[in-house]
């Protein structure tokens, strides 16, 4: 039988400077957050490290209690029901 769980998304804006680095690929920072920065080959490809860094500094802050420096633009509510089969 299925079980249902509610699952919360929360959505941040994260502003992002991306400028071209002397020594080749691209370099991203937020000018809202100090701590958040990357770097890339490409614009896609330091476009997804920065929202990788960005997710793990939020846990980050979550566990440490730290305040997080970005808006939050909502947070999606949804229950989800997932297949839980037991061999038992």
């Amino acid at each position: 039988m299925p079980r249902s769980t509610k699952l919360h998304v929360l959505e941040y804006e994260l502003p992002v400077r991306v400028v071209k680095d002397r020594s080749g690929g691209f370099v991203a920072k937020s000018p809202a957050w100090s701590d958040c920065y990357a770097q890339g080959d490409s614009i896609d490809e330091v476009t997804n490290e920065i929202a990788a860094v960005a997710s793990a500094l939020i846990e980050l802050y979550k566990e440490e209690g730290l305040n997080i420096p970005l808006k939050k633009k909502r947070t999606l509510s949804t229950i989800l029901k997932i297949p839980v089969f037991s061999t038992s």
